[in-house]
């Protein structure tokens, strides 16, 4: 299906388990040849599920991307920290396949994912980003109101090098304007 620009839709659902393949083929290339994630093997598609079972039993979101007819990005938010006091916070992932780079997908799914969190009640989000050379996620963070609260210098070793890691942060909702509940 194509928009009125003649550019091809871009769906965003809920994951379902027929979409946990594409997920994991995602996820595995991003382990194997990239900096966003600080995992090494890529966990098999029974792990992912669990992974996302467990998210979606405590209520939060994970969804899909459909682009050209298949699954090309995924994106979900899960809890920043296990202490109740974080009980507002939540962390989010975005990924996108290598193909399909570029194409706004990235962007839509975070979009998405903001508005979700924020209807749950949620009133911050931060992302975790692999890399302080990832442009391309930290501009996607920053153009929808992240801002840089700190870099990480050398947390992380993969591809023989040291890496380091970027936190942004941004409100949701009332964000710390009110207190939870108002």
């Amino acid at each position: 299906m194509a928009s009125d620009s003649g550019a091809p839709e871009i769906l965003i659902r809920d994951a379902t388990d027929d979409d946990m393949a594409a997920v994991q083929d995602i996820y595995a290339q991003h382990v194997r040849e990239g900096l966003a994630s600080f995992e090494e093997t890529p966990p098999d598609k029974a792990e992912l599920m669990r992974r996302r079972d467990a998210l979606l039993a405590a209520g939060y979101p994970y969804r899909v991307a459909e682009f050209k007819g298949s699954v090309q990005g995924y994106a979900y938010a899960g809890p920043f920290r296990p202490r109740p006091a974080y009980l507002y916070t939540v962390e989010n992932s975005v990924y996108v396949s290598n193909a399909a780079h570029r194409q706004g997908i990235g962007r839509r799914l975070l979009e998405d994912l903001i508005t979700r969190c924020s209807e749950l009640g949620y009133r911050q989000m931060v992302a975790i980003i692999g890399d302080s050379a990832n442009a391309a996620s930290i501009g996607l963070h920053a153009d929808l109101g992240f801002e840089t609260i700190g870099v990480q210098p050398s947390v992380g070793f993969k591809f023989g090098r040291w890496v380091d890691s970027v936190t942004m942060q941004r409100a949701l909702g009332q964000g710390d304007t009110s207190l939870p509940g108002s």
